[in-house]
C-alpha cells in the first residue's frame, strides 16, 4: 500500500513537473498577445473607419504592427548617432530618471533583450590583494575604465560577503556556471577544484574553457 501512494505521488508530482512550465508559458504568451492587441487596438479601429480596404481586422493589425517596428528601427537608428545620443540622455536624466520604475524597468528590458549582462552571471577568481591568494566572486558590473566590480560571497552563508573594485589585471573571469560555483561557496570549498582546474587551463591556453 504504501508503495502504491508513493508511486501515485512520484508519478502525479512528475506529471505536474512537465504540465505547469508548459500551462504558464502558454498563458504568459497568451496574455502578452491580448496586452499587445489592446495596446494597438485604438490604432486599428481608426483604420477600420477611414479606410475600407482595411476592413479585415487582421490587415489593419498588419500595418500598425509594422508601423510600430518602423518607428522604433528609426528611433534606435536616432539614438544611435552622437547627437541622438546626446538628445535622449538629456531627457533621460532630466525628465525619464524622476519617473517611479523607469530605470527598474529599462534594466529589466535591456536584461530580457540580451543588451545587458545579468549580475552574478559571471565567475571569476579574483586577486583582491595583488598577491596569488585567489577568492571566489561574482562579476556584478563592468566599468569604462577597465574596473570590475565584484562581490565574493561568505562559506556558507553567500547572502553576506565583501564587495571588490579591481582593474582588469586582477580578475580572471572562468567558464564556470553559477549553480557549481554556488555549491562550492555553500559547501566552504567543497568541490573548487573544478574552479581551480578551469583557472588554471585559462592561465596555460588563454582559453577560459
Amino acid at each position: 500500500m504504501i508503495r502504491i501512494k508513493k508511486f501515485i505521488k512520484t508519478t502525479l508530482l512528475g506529471g505536474l513537473a512537465v504540465i505547469l512550465p508548459v500551462v504558464l508559458t502558454y498563458y504568459f504568451l497568451r496574455w502578452i498577445i491580448v496586452f499587445a492587441n489592446n495596446l494597438i487596438a485604438p490604432m486599428t479601429k481608426i483604420l477600420n473607419e477611414k479606410n475600407p480596404l482595411f476592413s479585415q481586422i487582421y490587415i489593419a493589425h498588419i500595418i500598425v504592427v509594422t508601423s510600430i517596428i518602423a518607428i522604433c528601427f528609426f528611433i534606435g537608428l536616432a539614438v544611435s548617432t552622437r547627437f541622438g545620443k546626446f538628445i535622449f540622455h538629456t531627457i533621460e536624466k532630466r525628465i525619464l530618471k524622476i519617473a517611479p520604475g523607469y530605470t527598474l524597468f529599462k534594466e529589466t528590458i535591456k536584461q530580457f533583450l540580451g543588451q545587458e549582462r545579468a549580475p552574478f552571471s559571471r565567475v571569476a577568481l579574483i586577486r583582491a590583494y595583488s598577491n596569488n591568494t585567489l577568492m571566489t566572486g561574482f562579476i556584478t558590473d563592468e566599468h569604462p575604465d577597465g574596473y570590475y566590480t565584484v562581490y565574493v560571497p561568505s562559506g556558507l552563508n553567500p547572502t553576506t560577503g565583501l564587495i571588490f573594485h579591481l582593474e582588469k589585471q586582477y580578475v580572471d573571469i572562468i567558464d564556470a556556471s553559477v549553480e557549481e560555483t554556488m555549491r562550492s561557496i555553500i559547501g566552504c570549498g567543497s568541490g573548487s577544484h573544478a574552479l581551480i582546474d578551469k583557472w588554471i587551463r585559462k592561465q596555460k591556453t588563454g582559453n577560459p574553457k
